[in-house]
């Protein structure tokens, strides 16, 4: 097996798991359901301030009580008078040989994409946790029919984590990150990125920063970072084009917002380079 045909390989078993049915229609009939819930929001705004109000006097009595809410609003950043993002689940724990590590986020918003949203990331958790204990059980069920002992098994662990980051914020809008990890023998890293507008209740798009041209632009950038990579014997991790390296973005392309409003292209491990660049990412200026 040459080298590109071994990076294929470990590109397909990252491209492997499934995304729920459905889920482009869902996430347009969202956008739809969304532009119509803007004629709605004005008036509702006191109404809503009213029960924030409520809300946040419940919250500081929950703070009192329990450490465990405690340690979840320590990740509610309020960014603005239209939503927060809030970890809705958070906990460390240590179960049948897997360390979880695990902080789940949501946006909280008027309107339907805040719901879609956050309905995606639970799937995609669910879907994550699910692999990671499949994987588990399997290397457990593999070490013990090739004569493992338990005592050498109980020196054994897995660590499944999910976090997320904040990339960039204003009082209408959000870009963050959320990264799943699965590691043990092997080891497993997906990202996914969510640039949403909350005034608009849209996902925000790389025409919506770049203009027209947004191909051409990012076509350019992603290209000369990728020759500047070279080193001076000419080496670099990214693959050719024809070796299925990078041709160019697309509307499926990931990518987040920095603080500066330059957004930067990600992509998945493996997929138009060597696992040792990691994760690539473009700045798009």
């Amino acid at each position: 097996m040459n080298k590109f045909q071994y990076f294929q390989r470990a590109r397909g078993a990252y491209e492997s798991v499934p995304i729920p049915d459905g889920l482009e229609d869902r996430v347009r009939e969202g956008i739809r359901q969304g532009r119509e819930a803007r004629t709605r929001r004005r008036r509702r705004q006191i109404q809503r301030w009213t029960g924030l109000a409520a809300c946040f006097a419940l919250l500081l009595a929950g703070l009192n009580l329990s450490p465990a809410v405690a340690h979840a609003a320590a990740r509610v950043p309020v960014l603005g008078p239209l939503f927060q993002v809030l970890t809705v689940v958070s906990f460390d724990k240590s179960e049948d040989g897997v360390n979880y590590s695990v902080d789940v986020p949501a946006v909280e918003a008027e309107g339907t994409l805040a719901q879609t949203v956050n309905e995606v990331i639970q799937s995609r958790v669910d879907q994550h946790m699910e692999k990671a204990r499949q994987d588990w059980q399997d290397y457990r069920d593999a070490f013990f029919a090739t004569g493992g002992t338990e005592e050498a098994w109980a020196d054994r662990t897995m660590d499944l984590s999910v976090d997320y980051e904040i990339k960039s914020q204003s009082d209408t809008q959000v870009s963050f990150v959320v990264t799943m990890t699965e590691g043990w023998v092997t080891s497993f890293e997906e990202r996914y990125c969510y640039n949403l507008d909350l005034t608009e209740d849209r996902p925000i798009t790389l025409q919506d920063l770049l203009g027209e041209d947004w191909v051409r632009i990012s076509n350019d950038a992603i290209r000369r970072q990728i020759e500047e990579s070279r080193d001076e014997d000419g080496f670099t991790y990214f693959f050719a084009p024809e070796e299925g390296g990078f041709t160019t973005v697309d509307e499926d392309t990931a990518f987040y917002i920095r603080e500066d409003g330059v957004p930067v292209a990600v992509f998945p491990r493996y997929a138009i380079a060597a696992g040792a660049a990691g994760f690539p990412e473009f700045p798009l200026a």
